[in-house]
């Protein structure tokens, strides 16, 4: 007798006794992902601005850089959301990836061609291979146990680590390896990563079997949900009739906001401050290692204390550094130590936000709920880090500082209405995984 296939298209639902190693599996090729996927963003990152600045012959346009790569996430995050809740995880990332190819070779044609515009449409898409990265985080928590979602998705956060600290690290060798070819030293970084996202998009589309979002709708019985209660629409609705899946995507989003405006605009104030290049380094790498590397812990306190607990620490991490960077002055290691605080506050702000959204809305709204909670972040972040240079411009660092802590207010206020109101939630929602 033959299992007739599932509506969702994965087959019958899985034994619940091989799930455990259905996860392990899945958590494995998610994290080599991230692992690449960081890898080739941080390499093409590294020497964005100088490149934008060496093209366009103007330093105050290097800045459109970062600021490119920030939209073409934020323009991608629905129709990627869009792609996910019909088809699953796997063609959409995979899909990601490989607009993060040809957003690296279209930038390496725009600097061969020495034409600006070019450029910027080519790191817009080179974006979108960032963005598969922040979709991988749900990907994990698909079919993760509901109290543990907050670890799955802070153990595939962490992978991003590796590539994110190996990055920058061999974008010189990468430079090196094109002047031969009529490319210039700087795009060099970009040819590399289009050869990294390639290989995630093959890694990704050969190994993420069976798709973990259609594998945890037949567990949660797919074919009782028709594809109106997976779209877009509901999941906006979603979000309008949750207290919760609100308060998870403003944490992301303010998180997100505080955490790029100050960071983006530290490497100006160390500059000013009489700080070269290898001291702006390392505290740009000491701010990545409190990004990713203590993810874990913030997973563990997530689901030990509770998605509040630890919105709540988020918002005072997020505090500390601003008080830390924005009074620092001269100041070089409390400036960084500030950045490595923003760094944890930023960790703890994405896991305990993430899980929370993931458990607060219907699971055939998740994946629309979650692209729209990338969405969001994104276009707030870009907001963000061009409202940042005008505020340091006018007013100082310490000024941008203080503005981002009070980005903080509005959120620990809505934590704290939703805890005494809708209680605590210490250890995530009781619901099955989907």
């Amino acid at each position: 007798m033959t299992t007739r296939p599932h509506p969702t298209g994965t087959g019958a639902p899985p034994d619940p006794a091989a799930l455990p190693a259905l996860r392990r599996r899945i958590t494995a090729v998610l994290i080599a992902s991230q692992i690449l996927g960081g890898l080739a963003n941080a390499t093409g990152i590294a020497l964005a601005a100088v490149l934008a600045a060496a093209i366009s012959g103007s330093q105050a346009l290097s800045g459109l850089a970062s600021a490119s790569m920030v939209a073409g996430p934020a323009l991608l995050a629905m129709p990627l959301a869009a792609l996910m809740t019909r088809h699953g995880r796997r063609p959409g990332l995979v899909l990601a990836y490989l607009l993060g190819v040809v957003g690296a070779c279209v930038v390496v044609t725009g600097a061969v061609l020495e034409n600006f515009p070019l450029l910027l449409v080519g790191m817009a898409v080179f974006g979108a291979g960032s963005l598969g990265n922040l979709q991988a985080r749900y990907a994990a928590a698909d079919l993760a146990e509901p109290g543990r979602r907050a670890r799955a998705i802070s153990t595939v956060v962490w992978a991003t680590t590796i590539g994110a600290v190996l990055g920058p690290n061999i974008a010189a060798p990468a430079g090196r390896s094109v002047t031969g070819l009529g490319i210039p030293a700087t795009a060099g970084p970009f040819v590399w990563a289009a050869g990294v996202f390639l290989l995630s998009a093959v890694l990704v589309g050969i190994l993420l079997r069976p798709d973990p979002l259609l594998t945890a709708r037949a567990l949660d019985g797919g074919a009782a949900h028709p594809p109106a209660a997976r779209s877009l629409r509901a999941g906006v609705t979603a979000v309008r009739q949750s207290p919760r899946a609100r308060l998870a995507l403003v944490t992301v989003a303010v998180s997100h906001t505080a955490m790029v405006s100050i960071m983006s605009m530290t490497p100006v104030a160390l500059t000013r401050h009489g700080a070269d290049i290898e001291l702006v380094g390392l505290v740009i790498s000491v701010h990545i290692a409190g990004m990713y590397a203590f993810s874990p812990v913030m997973g563990w306190l997530a689901d030990r204390l509770g998605r509040l607990s630890v919105i709540g620490l988020a918002a005072g991490l997020l505090c500390c550094a601003a008080l830390l960077a924005g009074t620092a002055g001269t100041s070089h290691g409390q400036t960084m130590a500030g950045l490595f605080l923003l760094g944890l506050g930023w960790s703890a702000g994405l896991v305990s936000g993430s899980a929370l959204l993931t458990d607060s809305v219907p699971g055939p709204a998740r994946a629309a709920v979650q692209g729209l909670c990338d969405l969001t972040m994104n276009v707030a972040a870009g907001i963000g880090g061009l409202t940042a240079g005008l505020i340091v411009a006018r007013a100082g660092y310490g000024w941008l500082n203080a503005a981002g802590a009070s980005l903080l207010l509005p959120m620990a206020g809505l934590a704290l209405f939703t805890s005494r109101r809708h209680g605590t939630g210490t250890k995530g929602a009781a619901e099955s995984p989907g």
